[in-house]
């Protein structure tokens, strides 16, 4: 059975207009260039997609254009996550799932929840939740860390459990679910910046922020690792690094909708209360852009 996580997915940004309200055009036009630049799965309402200042009709629509426009031709996963288990539950019954390969489910934030209570809330949803899970491992948000041996065990007990978007910047806790995963279990990993030394050790692939902005370059990297290609995919990492720092700089997504209004993809707007990046940033951002665009 072909893995729909394999290779390079991104966590899609919610483009805004002036008036702060969903730019759909703008929408459109990114997984478009999305798709033609060799982007493997699109992640809808994710912390990229500024998912806890998006309404909920707004994501309804989000759905909506972005499956119109892909027209089945990558796979969709859905972020679904939070704190309140049983209103987790409630969404997953309420949403129609049957267009996407899976859910993106976020470790719960705020409320610190014990490694049973991790276990007992992932259990919950897996018990209702129709399609694939991906567990999403976050510490820096959600200021808990899911370890790895309540990771392998929610893996082991449930088979729509299929991977863990592993985002703690942890090298060590990495290889740990690497070298202890059940076989047919992905890790995925959710740091730009350590991506292709997780694929080189086994990992399924990204679940990107840059790779929006830089999707050929950034998938390509990703594919080389696959390949067990080390020294090309490195020389393109290599290219690539000052820019996965520089878009983490102030926030996210504010970094990567400043690469995308460099590209002329969407207008850098965030949501209070995050704000837009500074001159400051930008400029370097858009200095980057130019010097990769003629590498």
């Amino acid at each position: 059975m072909n893995n729909p996580f394999l290779g390079t997915g991104i966590a899609i940004v919610t483009p805004f207009k002036a008036d702060l309200s969903v730019d759909f055009q703008a929408l459109e036009n990114i997984v478009e260039y999305n798709i033609n630049n060799g982007i493997d799965y699109i992640v809808i309402s994710g912390t990229t997609g500024e998912s806890v200042t998006v309404t909920k009709q707004e994501k309804k629509e989000i759905i909506q254009v972005i499956s119109q426009v892909n027209k089945g031709r990558l796979p969709l996963v859905l972020g679904i996550g939070g704190n309140n288990t049983s209103a987790v539950i409630e969404e997953i019954k309420a949403t129609d799932l049957s267009k996407f390969a899976g859910i993106l489910s976020v470790s719960p934030y705020y409320s610190k929840p014990t490694q049973e209570g991790l276990y007992q809330h992932f259990k919950a949803i897996a018990e209702v939740c129709p399609v694939p899970i991906i567990l999403y491992n976050v510490p820096g948000r959600t200021s808990k860390n899911m370890l790895p041996e309540t990771t392998l065990r929610l893996a082991r007990d449930f088979e729509n459990i299929v991977a863990v978007k592993e985002a703690g910047n942890n090298v060590a806790q990495y290889l740990e679910l690497l070298r202890d995963k059940p076989e047919d279990f992905s890790v995925i990993s959710g740091d730009d910046d350590l991506a292709l030394g997780v694929v080189l050790a086994g990992g399924a692939g990204v679940i990107s922020v840059i790779g929006q902005g830089l999707p050929k370059a950034f998938s390509t990297m990703i594919n080389l690792g696959l390949e067990g290609k080390a020294k090309e995919a490195y020389a393109l990492h290599f290219k690539m690094m000052d820019i996965i720092n520089l878009i983490f700089e102030e926030n996210n997504p504010a970094g990567i909708k400043a690469v995308l209004s460099n590209l002329n993809l969407c207008d850098k707007i965030v949501r209070l209360p995050l704000v837009p990046v500074t001159d400051q940033l930008q400029t370097k951002i858009d200095n980057f852009m130019a010097h990769f665009s003629k590498s």
